[in-house]
């Protein structure tokens, strides 16, 4: 009588070569039943192996659902996080790559958002209730670990990170400085994803080291480039501008991607520098 296997695929384990074949190793399943041993195909073997060797294997199912070893491993501890790349989406999950023969399954209850494939997102390695290996986006503590106090930073500077956390407050980022930037809500101009990267301008140093910016273009800045969009489009439509300050948010947003304010503040940009005039309840370009 067969012994009941304990070994599970998605997992990490020390076991014994006791044969080798044509296709590899067999490793001691730890049942008594030699039609339990593990296959550890030479294509799967990152050194050679003897019999009576003990390897770590990561353990997988194969085609056909049989129980398979390799020597390529996850390259990461569990409990350390890393950024993984996704790279299959089911309708059960995702799967990311952390170096392993295959990809490490991530719960939807796991995820921030919805991460897609090719997405390279902020992960942390862990067993789940089964005993299996999964990987979770839910790194909140583990980064606040891992973070440094802001120190040689202050207001107006940009730092580079990825985002790792969305909530309706806001975003949080890791900035390559190993410093956490929070980007509150009304300083968010677009949607956000998890894993994305993004420059961000430091608006506020808080006391306790971290920091808070902005994803906004500085009010300058994008009032010049708000004005030259709307002024083109007037070229492009014979001096006469479509829209005016009665016009809906919709339409603005539709046409110019920005804001019934911004729009208002180009708008009166352009007056001020008497490049365009009022036409009607719309304005055109001066001497069209």
């Amino acid at each position: 009588m067969k012994s009941e296997r304990k070994l599970k695929p998605m997992t990490v384990v020390a076991l014994k070569v006791v044969r080798l074949s044509e296709a590899g190793a067999f490793l001691d399943a730890g049942t008594g039943n030699t039609s339990d041993d593990i296959l550890l195909h030479k294509l799967q073997q990152t050194a050679p192996v003897n019999v009576g060797d003990v390897v770590k294997v990561f353990l997988y199912l194969d085609p056909k659902g049989r129980l398979t070893a390799s020597m390529r491993v996850p390259n990461m501890r569990v409990g350390q996080i890393s950024r993984l790349k996704i790279i299959n989406v089911t309708e059960d999950g995702a799967f990311a790559d952390v170096g392993a023969e295959r990809g490490i399954f991530m719960p939807f209850a796991e995820m921030i958002g919805r991460p897609k494939v090719d997405d390279v997102v902020w992960a942390k390695l862990y067993v789940d209730k089964s005993g299996r290996l999964a990987v979770s986006m839910k790194v909140a503590d583990e980064i606040r670990r891992a973070s440094l106090p802001a120190v040689n930073v202050k207001r107006g500077d940009y730092l580079i990170g990825a985002i790792y956390n969305i909530t309706e407050a806001g975003a949080f980022i890791f900035s390559r400085e190993r410093h956490i930037v929070f980007v509150p809500q009304q300083e968010i101009p677009r949607r956000l994803r998890a894993g994305e990267i993004v420059s961000v301008r430091i608006t506020f140093l808080r006391d306790d080291g971290r920091l808070n910016g902005s994803l906004r273009e500085i009010k300058e800045n994008a009032l010049t480039r708000d004005a030259k969009k709307i002024f083109a489009a007037m070229q492009s439509n014979g001096g006469i501008l479509r829209l005016n300050d009665d016009s809906s948010p919709e339409k603005i947003f539709a046409a110019f991607k920005i804001s019934k304010a911004a729009f208002k503040r180009a708008v009166g940009h352009l007056f001020r520098q008497r490049r365009i005039e009022k036409f009607g309840d719309t304005f055109r370009i001066v001497n069209a």
